[in-house]
């Protein structure tokens, strides 16, 4: 039997209150388990970031429950077993890109020399080794964003939640991205949930997941990875 890391029953999210409610989650029951690779697809404001943000322990249900049974309660999962990747700007201003991805190993108690070292191989796997140094300020979109999905794999999660991590990126660019995120989960044996419009990259993740008007449908598919 597979190891259950989330788990939720009836899970919703609602902001606002009277006539200007608006739900983003409503009514949502899945499990994920250890290993799992799973793509969220659906048109822009159909619920996709709220899901993730939910899985990921940085926002709160107003409806439903959901758990961690195998990585702790919501307190215990940053830094460490859980991590993502935002879609927009998330990289801290003062720190250089090499910093910024050793944090979290710093913060989960590694050597600051040990965290480095990892920190540099990965902005060598996900290309942006050659501004190890710059200053967010000074890159451009794409490599924030691959920086960002360096960070989020550093200090080897054992969920990674990514948000549009090709949206920044040329259709080669984004390909080559997204061999790197595939290699670095499933060789490490990470549970991966990736949010996405881009069919291309949802058929690489071996479940695809449906949010349309913060409904959740949930389907397994063949993996073409």
């Amino acid at each position: 039997m597979r190891e259950t890391l989330v788990r939720a029953v009836s899970l919703g999210r609602a902001y606002g209150s009277g006539s200007n409610t608006v739900t983003a989650v409503h009514d949502a029951t899945f499990t994920m388990d250890a290993g799992d690779t799973v793509a969220v697809v659906g048109p822009s404001g159909s619920g996709k970031s709220t899901l993730l943000h939910l899985i990921a322990g940085l926002d709160e249900p107003t409806s439903g429950s959901i758990g961690w049974p195998a990585l702790g309660d919501r307190r215990a999962l940053r830094p460490g077993p859980v991590a993502m990747a935002f879609q927009g700007p998330s990289l801290l201003p003062p720190l250089t890109v090499e910093e910024n991805v050793a944090l979290p190993m710093i913060l989960a108690g590694h050597a600051e020399r040990d965290a480095t070292a990892a920190a540099r191989d990965l902005l060598a796997v996900f290309c942006v080794d050659s501004v190890a140094d710059r200053l967010p300020e000074e890159l451009s979109g794409g490599q924030s964003q691959r920086v960002g999905l360096a960070r989020a794999f550093s200090g080897a999660p054992r969920l990674v939640l990514a948000d549009e991590p090709t949206g920044q990126q040329d259709r080669e660019t984004g390909g080559r991205l997204l061999d790197a995120i595939m290699t670095v989960a499933v060789s490490q044996g990470m549970t991966l949930i990736v949010a996405t419009h881009d069919a291309t990259v949802a058929d690489r993740l071996a479940a695809r997941w449906t949010m349309r008007d913060g409904s959740l449908r949930t389907a397994e598919l063949t993996c073409s990875a």
